[in-house]
């Protein structure tokens, strides 16, 4: 039976190329595991990449991030094991979310998972544009900073 939250499915070929990046990215990167890192990690804007499992009982636990991951622009992919999930990165015990932060060596391996499934591509992060607003507000205070004649 297929979890509500489960917008799309894997095709076991991708499921197994997300399992050997997520390995690849435990080795050379950084991840978050379990659903409040998971969740924590996309609204801090950390997040790259995240991997939900579709077996997580009450499914309440993890039905929130597909969409926080939408609103985010994150992507993200479903597997459907969470005890294999928590395995692709080493741990003994099941894992219902991760979120990679850090690719490292894993990131040929993402981009390809990412395109084959049909979850949200990232979008392009754009330059800050606070610097310049400093500069206007400091530019207005240095006139009201200068002494006056006696």
């Amino acid at each position: 039976m297929t979890k509500s939250y489960v917008k799309f499915e894997v095709p076991n070929e991708v499921v197994a190329k997300t399992y050997e990046a997520l390995q690849l990215a435990k080795q050379s990167g950084a991840v978050k595991k379990g659903a409040n890192e998971v969740t924590k990690s996309i609204e801090r804007g950390l997040a790259s990449f995240v991997v939900v499992a579709g077996d997580v009982d009450p499914e309440e636990v993890v039905m929130h991030i597909p969409m926080l991951c939408e609103q985010k622009g994150v992507a993200y992919s479903f597997v459907p094991s969470k005890l294999e999930l928590g395995k692709s990165i080493g741990m003994t015990v099941p894992c219902t979310a991760i979120a990679v932060e850090n690719q490292g060596n894993a990131s040929g391996a993402i981009k390809e998972v990412i395109s084959k499934v049909s979850g949200v591509a990232p979008k392009p992060q754009a330059a800050p544009q606070a610097p310049k607003e400093k500069e206007e507000k400091k530019e207005k205070k240095e006139p009201a900073k200068q002494e006056k004649p006696k």
